[in-house]
C-alpha cells in the first residue's frame, strides 16, 4: 500500500508538472519530459517490484545510465529552443518600437512626468516617519522609471521604504537594472529586493545595508566546535551500538568503533562540503555547520546559516541541494558497494525485518542480495549500516521544512507560500510519527525550536529556477520519501524478504 501511494503521489506531482507545462508550449513540455525521464527509472522500478517482478541490477544501472542521457540529450534541445525564443522575442521587441507613434512616445512620457512630480510630494509629508533621509529617498524614488518598475504608492518599512507598483519587462533584467542604478547613486548604503507580497504582486524593497547577515560571533563558533566534538562522541557511541556494547562503558574499545564513527562523520562532511564547493562558486558565505548530535545514528545532520544575501532563487536551489546530493551519493554508494561485498562471514548480521524499514533500501537490498533477504539473519558488509544511516540523515534534512535543505528547495522552486505550507505539514506529520519512534519526535522539536523559519528572500525572489532544476528537487523529495517510509509485511512478502 505505501509503494503504491508512493508511486501515485510521484505521478501526482508528474501530472501537475504537465499542467504547469503546456502553457509554455514546446519549452514547457521539454522541460516536463525532463522530469518524468528522471523519476521513470524509479517509479518503474517500485511499480514491478510491487507487482512481485524483480530486475537485475544491471538492468536497473542500464535504466539510470539511459535516463541520464535522456536527460541531457533533452536539456541540449531545451537551451536550444530558449536561445531561438530568446531571439524570436527580441525581434518582436525591435519591431513593436518601430512602430510606437511620436505622439504614443510623448503621452508615455507625459504619464511618467506626473507620476513622478505628484509622489514625491505625497511622500514629503510622511518623511518624518519614514527612517531614510529624505534625499536618500528622494535618490530611491529616482530609480525607478515607466520602462522598468512603474511606482505608484511608498510605504515605511522598518529601517527602509515598500515601493508598490506595476513590474515592466522579466524580473532578472528589471532588478538588474534597478539594483546597478541604486548602486551608482547610494553606494553600497542600501539593498533593492524584489519580491512578491501576500496578494502575489511584485513589490520592491529597499532597506540599508547594515541589516544584512552578520558573520559568526566567537561564541557561536566555539558552540559550533563544542557541537562537532559532542557529534564525533555520539557517532562512536552509534558505533558501539552496531557492535554491541556501550563505547563509554568499555572506551578501551575505540579502535573498534572508531572506523564506523568516521565512516558516520565522512558522510556529515561531504554534505557540508557540497554545500561549502557551490557557495564558493557564488561567492556566498556559510556559518560553521552547527551539528546536531544524536546517541541513536550519531548526528541528525548539520544547520548551517547563510552569512550573505543570497542574489536569486537558482543559488538558493543550488546551495541547498549540493549538500543532499554529495551526501546521498555517497551514501548510496556506500550501500550499493556494501551489499555487492556482503557475504557468509561479514562483520554484521542483521535480521531481515530490519530491511522492512525503508522502500529504498529494502528495494536494493532484494535486487543485489536476491534469496538472501529469505533467511532470519543477513550477513552484512559495514558499508551497508553506513550508508543506510548516511541516507536516513540525508533524507532528514530533505524533509520540506523551513531552512531545512528540503524546506530550502522548496522555497527555491515554489516560492514562500508554499514552503510555508510545508513546513507546517512536515511538522504534522513527524509529530504523527513521533507515537512510533522517539527519533521523529527528537527531530520535530528540532524543526520546530531551531529551523521552522523559512529562509529570508533572495534579491530577486521573482524568478524561478529552470524546469531542469525543478526535476531534480522533485527527484530528491521522492527518495526522501522512499527512504523514510517502511515497507508493509505485504510488499515485503512479495518483495521475498522474511522467510
Amino acid at each position: 500500500m505505501i509503494t503504491a501511494i508512493t508511486v501515485l503521489l510521484a505521478l501526482v506531482f508528474l501530472g501537475w508538472g504537465f499542467y504547469r507545462a503546456r502553457p509554455f508550449g514546446k519549452l514547457g513540455l521539454l522541460a516536463w519530459l525532463q522530469s518524468v525521464v528522471l523519476m521513470a527509472p524509479w517509479i518503474l522500478a517500485f511499480s514491478l517490484t510491487a507487482v512481485g517482478i524483480y530486475l537485475n541490477l544491471v538492468v536497473v544501472l542500464f535504466m539510470f545510465v539511459l535516463s541520464t542521457g535522456i536527460y541531457i540529450y533533452l536539456g541540449n534541445r531545451l537551451r536550444a529552443l530558449g536561445q531561438d525564443a530568446i531571439l524570436s522575442r527580441r525581434a518582436s521587441a525591435i519591431a513593436n518600437s518601430q512602430d510606437t507613434t511620436p505622439s504614443e512616445t510623448k503621452a508615455e512620457d507625459a504619464t511618467a512626468s506626473e507620476t513622478t512630480t505628484v509622489q514625491p510630494q505625497g511622500i514629503a509629508a510622511e518623511t518624518e516617519i519614514v527612517p531614510i533621509p529624505a534625499e536618500d529617498l528622494r535618490a530611491i524614488q529616482g530609480i525607478f522609471g515607466i520602462d522598468t518598475f512603474f511606482t505608484t504608492e511608498t510605504i515605511p518599512y522598518q529601517e527602509g521604504a515598500i515601493f508598490r507598483g506595476n513590474l515592466r519587462g522579466k524580473p532578472a533584467e528589471t532588478y538588474a537594472r534597478l539594483s546597478a542604478t541604486l548602486q551608482e547613486r547610494l553606494g553600497e548604503q542600501y539593498r533593492l529586493f524584489l519580491v512578491e507580497d501576500q496578494n502575489n504582486k511584485p513589490v520592491v524593497i529597499v532597506l540599508p545595508s547594515s541589516r544584512d547577515p552578520k558573520p559568526m560571533t566567537t561564541f557561536q563558533k566555539v558552540i559550533a566546535v563544542v557541537l562537532l566534538l559532542v557529534t564525533f562522541a555520539a557517532s562512536l557511541e552509534s558505533a558501539g551500538l552496531m557492535r554491541n556494547f556501550d563505547f563509554f562503558s568499555t572506551p578501551n574499545r575505540f579502535m573498534e568503533v572508531l572506523p564506523l564513527a568516521l565512516g558516520i562523520l565522512s558522510v556529515l562532511f561531504v554534505h557540508e562540503l557540497g554545500h561549502w564547493m557551490v557557495a564558493q562558486r557564488y561567492n556566498i558565505r556559510l556559518s560553521l555547520p552547527f551539528f546536531i548530535p544524536t546517541w541513536q545514528i550519531g548526528s541528525f545532520g548539520a544547520l548551517t546559516r547563510f552569512e550573505s544575501l543570497l542574489p536569486n532563487r537558482t543559488v538558493l536551489f543550488d546551495i541547498a541541494f549540493a549538500g543532499p546530493a554529495a551526501g546521498g551519493l555517497l551514501s548510496l554508494g556506500m550501500l550499493v558497494t556494501g551489499l555487492v561485498l556482503s557475504h557468509q562471514g561479514s562483520l554484521f548480521q542483521l535480521p531481515t525485518e530490519f530491511f522492512k524499514g525503508s522502500i529504498l533500501v529494502g528495494t536494493l537490498a532484494r535486487l543485489v542480495l536476491r534469496e538472501s533477504l529469505q533467511q532470519p539473519l543477513v550477513d552484512l558488509h559495514p558499508l551497508v549500516i553506513l550508508g543506510w544511516l548516511g541516507l536516513v540523515i540525508t533524507a532528514l534534512n530533505l524533509l520540506p521544512a523551513g531552512q531545512l535543505d528540503g524546506g530550502r528547495i522548496v522555497q527555491a522552486i515554489y516560492g514562500r507560500k508554499i514552503a510555508g505550507r510545508t513546513t507546517v505539514g512536515s511538522i504534522i506529520v513527524l509529530g504523527l510519527f513521533a507515537i512510533f519512534n522517539p527519533l521523529a519526535l527528537y527531530w520535530a522539536i528540532v524543526v520546530l525550536f531551531l529551523q521552522r523559519e523559512l529562509e529570508r528572500p533572495c534579491l530577486n525572489d521573482l524568478t524561478e529556477p529552470d524546469d531542469a532544476r525543478a526535476a531534480l528537487g522533485l527527484l530528491a523529495l521522492f527518495l526522501m520519501i522512499a527512504t523514510l517510509l517502511p515497507l508493509t509485511p505485504g510488499l515485503a512478502g512479495r518483495l521475498g524478504i522474511g522467510a
